[in-house]
């Protein structure tokens, strides 16, 4: 007689060591006189399965030579497997497929699989085997718990930290300090606004190995970089956040800004391109958005727009872009214009003063608030007079309002400078919107022209269209309406003195009928 051995050792338990099961799978065969032809063995691998590396090769080998082996033998049959219904069946497989008979050390070798009563010993053995897993996974599982529960972070380290041991050698993060500083960019240009693939294409430069936009996702949903460790649910104990033992990257009220801005995220439906600057801003006069590409002419590719319900119809790029350049230029302002602005903006901070205290003092209050809506929504919890959802739903969305009015109360800026004195320096960049507007990026480009036009910029039969420009441009609307750049609906006036004399006056402007749409326009643009 022939027979086979197979062993197994988990990572969670050792006490039985490959050596130790050899051993007595070898002196087992030996006072049986059986001849041991093979040994297979894993090391690390889970119970619950039989996709098992060695297991699987002791599957081929028995199927190699069939009929020539008579047993396999373990040395328990917890190491054979630890689910009960499997485990059955596989031996099931075994004496059907290949002839063999599966036993233990602690069984006799002419032991009668077909007797009931050893079929119900052996199932208890399972079950017992069965029952010992699910503890261990209990034990594992609430262990991790309360690691967490204490602030401690199990596991390999994210980018931006790294693990380190203490000196009672438990695993630790600490923050890595040549990574951390993509972590800072990651979500200071997300609450800016910038997209997912810009900033990937941002941090890559900075040493980002991944690829995937998904891996921004990924980073912002961590709140391990606010200092915060994630606890699971786990039965009728809800999910919950609790402070960590190690430092901060970010802070939370920038964290829990940014899982509301995802959390109201929207898909985007257009890819910007550096090569298409209006292309996901432009919309054709149907309200359509207009798509952009190459298109491959005799001796070259020319660049083109084209909306996507008409796509008969294509607008040459160089030519958009021409004029979209002209229309910015034109919308600049002058010399005169700035002084004026300059003297509006000394006379509208006369004021603002007392209600920017009483505005901090209102933020200041509802914060209070806030947080003892967060007191109240704990106590609730521990007195089960909420469930587990609606405690998660609320906690969730009152950090979030947290964390905005934190902001809000944050100072923006170290910088000494008065209001005054920003404006005086930045009202000089308006006299060159065009060179503004040439040094962006793809996103700064599409924040300027939501800025100026909001999304409603259209383009048809050879000019621009839109029902809104922001007031600060209306000063020249009436002169590229007149060189034909520019139609719009909305009411406009000359930018005088006396027109920013008063704040009342800005938001009352003299209506001004603008021409009618060209034929073939969209009436949602006709005044």
């Amino acid at each position: 007689m022939k027979a086979i051995g197979y062993m197994r050792l988990s990572t969670k338990d050792q006490s039985k060591s490959l050596e130790y099961q050899e051993s007595t799978i070898r002196n087992y065969c030996e006072r049986n006189n059986v001849e041991l032809i093979e040994l297979f063995k894993d090391n690390g691998e889970s119970s619950y399965t039989f996709d098992r590396p060695d297991y699987r090769a002791l599957e081929l080998f028995l199927k190699k030579y069939k009929g020539k082996c008579d047993y396999l033998v373990v040395l328990d049959h917890d190491r054979f497997s630890r689910n009960l219904p499997e485990a059955l069946l596989k031996i099931a497989e075994l004496e059907k497929n290949f002839g063999v008979k599966v036993v233990s050390t602690n069984e006799r070798i002419d032991l009668d699989t077909s007797d009931p009563d050893v079929f119900m010993k052996r199932a208890f053995d399972y079950m017992i085997a069965n029952k010992e897993l699910f503890t261990i996974r209990n034990r594992t599982r609430q262990g991790v718990r309360n690691a967490r529960e204490n602030g401690r972070y199990l596991g390999r380290a994210p980018i931006g930290y790294k693990n380190i041991l203490d000196g009672t050698k438990r695993n630790k993060i600490g923050i890595d300090y040549l990574k951390s500083p993509i972590i800072e960019r990651v979500f200071r240009d997300y609450l800016l606004g910038v997209a997912p693939y810009i900033i990937l294409k941002s941090i890559r430069e900075m040493g980002f190995r991944y690829t995937s936009n998904n891996a921004v996702y990924d980073i912002l949903h961590n709140c391990l970089y606010a200092g915060l460790v994630k606890v699971p649910a786990y039965k009728d104990l809800p999910e919950k956040f609790v402070k960590g033992n190690h430092e901060p990257i970010i802070t939370e009220a920038e964290y829990w800004l940014a899982q509301r801005m995802l959390s109201n995220k929207r898909p985007m439906k257009v890819r910007t391109d550096e090569e298409f600057p209006l292309r996901g801003v432009l919309k054709c006069w149907c309200g359509k958005s207009m798509t952009a590409g190459w298109s491959k002419g005799k001796k070259q590719y020319y660049l083109y727009y084209r909306c996507l319900e008409h796509t008969n119809i294509n607008i040459p790029g160089q030519l958009l872009h021409e004029q979209f350049d002209t229309l910015l230029r034109e919308l600049s302002f002058d010399e005169a214009q700035i002084k004026i602005l300059n003297l509006g903006a000394e006379a509208m901070l006369k004021n603002p003063i007392k209600e920017k205290r009483q505005l901090l003092q209102n933020m200041i209050t509802e914060l209070k608030n806030v947080n003892i809506k967060i007191s109240g929504l704990e106590e609730k919890f521990m007195n089960n007079e909420i469930e587990s959802s609606t405690y998660k739903t609320w906690f969730k969305k009152l950090n979030e309002e947290k964390a905005t009015l934190e902001s809000s109360l944050k100072p923006k800026s170290s910088s000494n400078m008065s209001t005054q004195e920003i404006i005086q320096k930045v009202l000089p960049n308006l006299r060159n919107l065009l060179g503004i507007y040439g040094k962006g990026n793809i996103f700064q480009k599409h924040s300027i022209v939501r800025a100026v036009f909001k999304d409603s910029l259209a383009y048809s039969n050879g000019v621009f269209r839109t029902p809104y420009i922001n007031p600060t441009f209306q000063h020249n609307l009436l002169k590229v309406n007149e060189k034909g750049l520019l139609i719009c609906e909305q009411a406009s006036r000359k930018l005088t003195k006396s027109s920013l004399s008063t704040q009342e006056e800005i938001r009352t402007p003299t209506p001004v009928r603008a021409p009618a749409p060209q034929a073939g326009a969209s009436t949602n643009f006709a005044t």
